[in-house]
C-alpha cells in the first residue's frame, strides 16, 4: 500500500519560555521524514513574563483553577501570538502546510493527578490559520496510565533509521536531549530480532537550573557554551551535599522544573554558583545514562546528544567525566546531520501526523502507559 506524505509544522517552547521553535518536515508518520525548514522566534518581554509570573503562581491543581480566569485570557493572547508567527511562514509554505502539531508552553504537569496543562488553544489556532491544528498531546497519555512524557521516543526511534542507513551505525543508540529537562532514549533489537525496540527515561535537570541561576545572578539568559562556568570554581562541599540530599533510584516518573531548585547555591558567586550547578547537573545526567545502558546490559557506544545543552561544552565535558564507561563520550547529533536545535519542534510535525493518522505516539517503555495510546486533540477546519 502506498503511504501518504503530510507536510507539517512543529511548534515547540519548551521550559525556557524564551520562544518558540518551528520546524516544517514532510514524513508519512512511519520512517520517512524531510526536514524543509527550521526557525526561532523570540517572545516579546510582555509575553515572556506573563509566561514566568503564571508559572510561577501554580504549583497544584487548586492554583491551576484558581487562576483558571486569567489562564484563559493569557492562553488566547499566547495563541493569536503563535499565530503572527506561523502567519510569516505562510507568505511562502501556506500551500505545502497540512497540519501543524502545535504542542503549546507546559504550566502544569502532574500526571498523578491526571493533568498536563499547556497554554495554547488549538481550535483557536486553527481557526485564526484555516489550518487542521493538533495539540495537547499529553493528555491522553496520562490518562492512560502514562507519565506524559518523554513523547520524543519515536521520533528518536527515525532518527536512528538514518543513522543506520545513511552512516552506517550500529544499533544500541542513545540519543540524549538537554532541554530544560534531561531526556535519553534507547532504540535496541532484542537479540537477533529485525524489530526496533524504544525505553524512554526522564533522566535529570537539563538546562533549568543553570538558566535560573544566570538569569536570578546576572543580566544574561543562560550560560553561552559554559563560558561562566568555566570561569567559577566548584565548590565541592555544597556540591557534594545536593548530591546527597537528591538521589533518583528509579526512573519511572516525569520530571518538571519544579522538581528542581538552586538554593543549595545559595551564597556563592555567579562563577562559582554556575560551576557547581553545571557539575551537579551533569552528575544527574551521567547517572541517568548510565542507568539506561545497564538495563538488560545493552551498552551503547553510539551516544548522541540534541537540545541546546549540548553546546554548554563544560556541561558535556563534565558528563564525559563523570561516565564511568570509558570506552565512549556523547556525540552531537550535528555530526551527522541534523539540526540539534530542533529535533523537538520537528519531532511534533512527526507527532501530528501520527495523531492525524491515529498511529501511538507513546508507548509502556517510554512513558509507562498502559498500552501504545495515540493522542493529541485535532481541531479541523471545515470548509
Amino acid at each position: 500500500m502506498k503511504k501518504e506524505f503530510f507536510t507539517s509544522l512543529g511548534l515547540m517552547s519548551g521550559t525556557s519560555m524564551d520562544g518558540v521553535d518551528i520546524s516544517l518536515i514532510k514524513s508519512d508518520g512511519y520512517d520517512e521524514y524531510i526536514s524543509i525548514l527550521d526557525d526561532y522566534y523570540e517572545f516579546n518581554y510582555e509575553l515572556r513574563q506573563n509566561l514566568i509570573n503564571l508559572r510561577d503562581k501554580i504549583f497544584t491543581l487548586e492554583d491551576l483553577k484558581k487562576n483558571s480566569l486569567e489562564l484563559a485570557d493569557f492562553e488566547r493572547k499566547f495563541t493569536l501570538f503563535i499565530g503572527q508567527i506561523v502567519k510569516k511562514i505562510q507568505k511562502n509554505y501556506d500551500k505545502k502546510i497540512d497540519l501543524i502539531g502545535f504542542h503549546g508552553q507546559t504550566i502544569f504537569h502532574n500526571p498523578e493527578q491526571k493533568i498536563s496543562k499547556q497554554v495554547g488553544d488549538g481550535e483557536l489556532l486553527s481557526q485564526v490559520l484555516g489550518k487542521t491544528v493538533i495539540n495537547d498531546f499529553r493528555q491522553q497519555d496520562i490518562l492512560n496510565g502514562g507519565q506524559g512524557a518523554p513523547l520524543t521516543p519515536i521520533f528518536h526511534k527515525l532518527i536512528s533509521k538514518f543513522l543506520e542507513k545513511k552512516h552506517k551505525l550500529i544499533l544500541p543508540f542513545n540519543i540524549i536531549n538537554i532541554g530544560g529537562i534531561a531526556n535519553i532514549t534507547k532504540i535496541y533489537k532484542e537479540n537477533n530480532s529485525k524489530i526496533e525496540n524504544l525505553q524512554a527515561f526522564d533522566i535529570a535537570p537539563g538546562n533549568c537550573l543553570i538558566d535560573e541561576w544566570i538569569r536570578k545572578n546576572s543580566d544574561n539568559k543562560f550560560d553561552k557554551n559554559g563560558q561562566i562556568a568555566k570561569s567559577g570554581k566548584v565548590n565541592d562541599l555544597i556540591l557534594n551535599q545536593a548530591l546527597d540530599n537528591f538521589d533518583i533510584q528509579k526512573y519511572d516518573k516525569s520530571l518538571d522544573i519544579k522538581n528542581f531548585d538552586i538554593s543549595f547555591a545559595k551564597g556563592l558567586s555567579l562563577e562559582d554558583g554556575c560551576a557547581t550547578i553545571t557539575k551537579f547537573t551533569a552528575h544527574l545526567i551521567a547517572k541517568g545514562i548510565e542507568f539506561v545502558n545497564n538495563l538488560d546490559k545493552k551498552i551503547s557506544t553510539n551516544t548522541f546528544v540534541c537540545g541546546g545543552g549540548r553546546k554548554n561544552t563544560f556541561l558535556i565535558d563534565s558528563i564525559n567525566e563523570n561516565l564511568v564507561q570509558s570506552n565512549f563520550e556523547l556525540e552531537d547529533l550535528d555530526l551527522y546531520g541534523f539540526n540539534g536545535d530542533f529535533i523537538e519542534s520537528q519531532a511534533f510535525g512527526y507527532l501530528a501526523i501520527r495523531s492525524f493518522l491515529k498511529l501511538p505516539i507513546s508507548f509502556p517503555k517510554t512513558t509507562r502507559c498502559k498500552s501504545a495510546v495515540t493522542g493529541g486533540k485535532i481541531n479541523k477546519i471545515f470548509q
